[in-house]
């Protein structure tokens, strides 16, 4: 699972962070023996795990717009860092343990503290000649800039076979049978029942991560129980000005057939494996987010929708204040109705009763035909 993925991850990258083994400062501290750690451990050691349920404070300000393009992961795979901001500062993070303060000193160059594990150091960012930000420079040594999916971008990847292969093969597969008893559905549309939830369907579109058409309508479906426990979550919204934007909801099983067959093993934990079905199926998972109800604008996340990487985890410590107060302000809002989120996926959530409705393999096309 990508919690324990990124534990491994966090550990190997304090012991090669190059960080440590290049500045001459002090050494990293040493990791915890609980792998827990890395996500409930104590804030003197941690940043960005935390999650409380009982409180928010009050929106953090924008970000300075001088800093927003330095924001971001640099350095190599399993010794990359974080600059992020936090309370108005920019501020560099390593391994999820080491957060130091950027001093400003001019234009992209700042300074780390003499008294901080780093040593003091001159930070100086670099950029190409179109004055876009390409890497850091830490000391002597060069980290170039992981890549960052911006405002409006879409997260791809390239299938392993065709989507009209995968789509023929999905639906001539056959989902799970499975034992017991279920309830029987009763799938309705969101935006029916509260008509400020807007749709955003990614696989109505070519804007997903397969880059086609999955869906021939954008349709956002789910179990009635489920469908009002959004609803209500969309009220308690409003209440501070904002509105939900559905991505998907109910998913029919072949769809989810090709999503695992169609993505890289590396990248399986972002996908259900159909062998065991997705809650998607079951009419009772949401993929969402949040908009402003004054503009009608999406709100921006610490990762866009459906981004096969760290940054959709919903305690991804990087990004700005604003960016990780509106992704747990979502979870706020719906874990109160019931829902918990998915664990890979900020924006994935799963209704309590997900275990109580089969797997359906109905289309958009059959539901609407169904219905007396």
């Amino acid at each position: 699972m990508a919690l324990s993925r990124l534990r491994r991850f966090s550990i190997a990258a304090l012991a090669t962070l190059p960080f440590y083994t290049a500045a001459g400062a002090q050494p990293a501290p040493a990791p915890s023996s609980t792998a827990a750690s890395l996500v409930a451990g104590q804030k003197a050691h941690l940043f960005g795990g935390q999650f409380d349920p009982n409180g928010l404070a009050a929106v953090p300000a924008e970000v300075k717009p001088e800093w927003a393009a330095l924001i971001g992961e640099y350095g190599p795979d399993l010794a990359s860092f974080y600059v992020l901001e936090d309370s108005g500062e920019l501020r560099i993070l390593a391994g999820w343990f080491d957060l130091e303060t950027l001093r400003p000193i001019s234009a992209d160059v700042f300074g780390l503290p003499a008294n901080g594990p780093h040593g003091a150091q001159t930070v100086t960012f670099l950029r190409d000649a179109a004055h876009a930000v390409t890497g850091v420079r830490v000391g002597t040594l060069i980290y170039e800039r992981r890549p960052f999916d911006g405002p409006g971008q879409i997260f791809q990847i390239t299938p392993l076979k065709p989507v009209v292969k995968l789509r023929e093969e999905a639906l001539a597969a056959r989902p799970p049978v499975e034992k017991g008893t279920f309830r029987e559905p009763d799938l309705v549309q969101l935006n029916q029942l509260d008509p400020t939830i807007k749709l955003d369907i990614r696989y109505a579109s070519s804007r997903n991560f397969l880059g086609a058409p999955l869906y021939l309508e954008p349709r956002a479906y789910m179990q009635r129980p489920a469908a009002e426990a959004v609803v209500r979550a969309s009220q308690r919204l409003h209440a501070l000005g904002y509105g939900l934007l559905i991505h998907d909801s109910y998913r029919p099983w072949y769809v989810t057939k090709m999503f695992w067959e169609g993505t890289p093993l590396e990248k399986r934990i972002f996908v259900a494996n159909p062998e065991q079905g997705s809650r998607h199926n079951r009419g009772c998972a949401v993929d969402l987010t949040l908009y402003d109800l004054r503009t009608g604008e999406p709100m921006r996340m610490t990762g866009g929708y459906d981004e096969m990487s760290e940054r959709s985890y919903p305690f991804y410590p990087g990004g700005t204040a604003r960016e990780r107060w509106h992704r747990d302000l979502l979870r706020r809002a719906m874990e109160a109705e019931g829902f918990t989120v998915y664990e890979e996926e900020w924006w994935h959530f799963d209704y309590k009763d997900w275990k109580q409705y089969p797997i359906l393999n109905l289309t958009f096309e059959q539901l609407e035909t169904s219905r007396p």
